[in-house]
């Protein structure tokens, strides 16, 4: 087992929570992922991580499969504009490639929102720390163990 799925392995033991990590098939995609795991596209998890482009920091949305995130929306709910963030940083505070960027488990939990159209799901599949690794949970369970606010941020 890689080193980041073993971090989100410990990140749901740790919350008390069963170990549904499953390797269903290429996930580097949210379309990939939807179509591995058998279900819709606003199922899967994707966490899109910016960085605030005056301090530096990392902000993490999670967003339904099928969403766009508003640049305006989600620098407004940051309190500063945001650009993308690179590989390097992504890795250096998350511990994940992007591809595989869980939404728990990082080595530094940056500030944290998520979109309410996750919880249209009993269930729902979010990267676990590769491309091909993913695992389930309750959306509203996920949201409390990443300790992610509900916020309107997409398109």
């Amino acid at each position: 087992m890689s080193k980041s799925v073993a971090r989100v392995a410990r990140a749901l033991d740790g919350a008390g929570l069963p170990n549904t990590i499953s390797e269903p098939g290429e996930a580097r995609t949210a379309e990939m992922a939807a179509q591995a795991c058998g279900c819709v596209l606003d199922q899967i998890v994707k966490s899109i991580l910016f960085t605030g482009t005056a301090s530096g920091a990392l902000y993490l949305f999670l967003t339904a499969g099928g969403n766009r995130i508003c640049a305006a929306k989600a620098s407004a709910l940051a309190d500063e504009d945001l650009g993308r963030a690179d590989a390097t940083q992504v890795r250096a505070v998350t511990g994940f490639a992007i591809g595989g960027v869980a939404p728990i488990g990082h080595l530094s939990a940056p500030a944290t929102w998520a979109d309410p159209r996750l919880l249209a799901f009993d269930t729902v599949f979010a990267a676990a720390g590769t491309p091909r690794h993913v695992f389930s949970i309750d959306p509203r369970v996920l949201m409390s163990i990443a300790q992610a606010t509900i916020a309107d941020f997409t398109e």
